[in-house]
């Protein structure tokens, strides 16, 4: 039920105290105390955090929609979010139903096993809320030392996605160049479902640590296999007869149906070709789907002049 403490924003200025011993007053301790599970909702003494009161709040101005309009008020283009923070644990068994995935839905997200693996269990939403995150942490850390401000983290546009997918080898079928999946000494290249029924054939059955594999040549590790990634994209199955060559975003943020690409260590090869487009709903969060940030380059400062 309702606290009355719904909504409040964290003073990241300020530490939180987790001891209950060191708690300095009642009004503290009632604050905390609403953060956790309820003592009857809760199993074998264990005083877990309810992570679904963890929510992240932005807002942010849909710029497309507003150059298209010339007559609407500059409010109506703000759109405002809020977001839980953390990811879904229970995709490891939603997805996959007949298959034991208890240990990585108890691990994956808390053993530090899995520190350099890649995130997983995070819709497009919260996606985008990191990338709002992200901005705004880095940006406050480079005001506070006196430093220029950097360009906003964003999700790649499938375009985006796709050129640094190839690596610089515009004609390869995947981010090695192709047109096998398999090397000359017989390794896989990537993880992924090399056979039917068999996940475990290339020496890895679920997600594995970030720099597995090769890189490609733009030193980007995994952009086949592993796990798909959001774009910011929005897919339609016909986008390319019309989509603008000097701007092939498609970023309709009504269209609820956003791509994912590369591949993911429960797809076949079909789906790891730096061509192949694929979706998700964009509140949907799975065991497969992860995401990568970029950023706009402006240049260099020219140190001869």
């Amino acid at each position: 039920g309702e606290t009355g403490y719904e909504g409040r924003g964290l003073n990241r200025d300020e530490d939180l105290i987790w001891d209950t011993s060191e708690y300095p007053d009642e009004y503290y301790t009632e604050i905390m105390d609403s953060i956790y599970i309820p003592e009857e909702e809760s199993y074998n003494g264990q005083r877990t955090i309810d992570v679904t009161k963890l929510k992240y709040k932005y807002s942010w101005m849909d710029i497309e929609a507003a150059a298209r309009s010339r007559d609407a008020r500059r409010k109506d283009f703000i759109k405002h979010e809020e977001l839980e923070i953390y990811p879904d644990t229970t995709v490891w068994i939603r997805d996959f139903q007949y298959s034991y995935n208890e240990p990585m839905h108890n691990d994956y997200f808390w053993h530090d096993a899995y520190s350099d693996y890649p995130v997983v269990g995070v819709s497009w939403q919260q996606a985008q809320a990191f990338c709002n995150w992200r901005t705004k942490f880095k940006n406050d850390d480079q005001r506070s030392r006196g430093r220029q401000f950097v360009n906003g983290f964003r999700l790649p546009t499938e375009a985006e996605w796709e050129y640094a997918a190839r690596g610089g080898i515009e004609s390869g079928t995947y981010p090695w160049g192709g047109p096998y999946v398999i090397s000359d000494t017989g390794c896989f290249m990537a993880n992924f479902k090399p056979q039917r029924g068999d996940y475990a054939a290339d020496a890895a059955l679920y997600t594995v640590e970030a720099k597995s594999y090769e890189p490609n040549d733009y030193n980007l590790y995994n952009m086949a296999g592993n796990v798909s990634e959001w774009t910011n994209s929005s897919y339609d199955p016909n986008s390319y007869d019309y989509v603008s060559t000097m701007n092939p975003n498609g970023g309709d943020y009504e269209n609820k149906r956003k791509v994912i690409r590369g591949g993911s260590w429960k797809d076949v090869a079909y789906f790891l070709q730096v061509s192949t487009r694929d979706y998700e709903y964009r509140d949907s969060a799975r065991s497969y789907i992860g995401f990568r940030t970029v950023q706009d380059y402006m240049g260099e400062e020219d140190s001869t002049q």
